[in-house]
């Protein structure tokens, strides 16, 4: 299965550097090849924010498999963005083994 992300980030800021960059490592550590982040910058596409309704950045959304999970913030916390998003784990997955 591939996950599939949305990251609503305004401008290129070092945030929203730093919140792609974070996602990105998670999802590489816990899903491999398996993920696409699509990066959407509500300022150049504002249709696409109100659309998603977007209120605060940077903001991802997990959209594949449903339903939707969502996270604001630069993501430092990568354990607890995993839980957020519901991201299947190494750790659970090595848990139950």
């Amino acid at each position: 299965m591939i996950y599939r992300f949305r990251l609503y980030v305004a401008g290129d800021t070092p945030r929203s550097a730093r919140a792609l960059a974070n996602l990105s490592a998670l999802c590489r550590r816990e899903l491999g090849e398996s993920h696409k982040i699509e990066v959407i910058d509500v300022i150049r596409r504002p249709e696409l924010a109100e659309e998603a309704s977007v209120l605060a950045t940077p903001l991802v959304i997990r959209v594949h498999p449903l339903p939707q999970r969502r996270a604001v913030g630069d993501f430092t916390d990568l354990e607890r963005l995993a839980a957020v998003i519901d991201l299947p784990t190494k750790l659970a997955t090595e848990d139950h083994a």
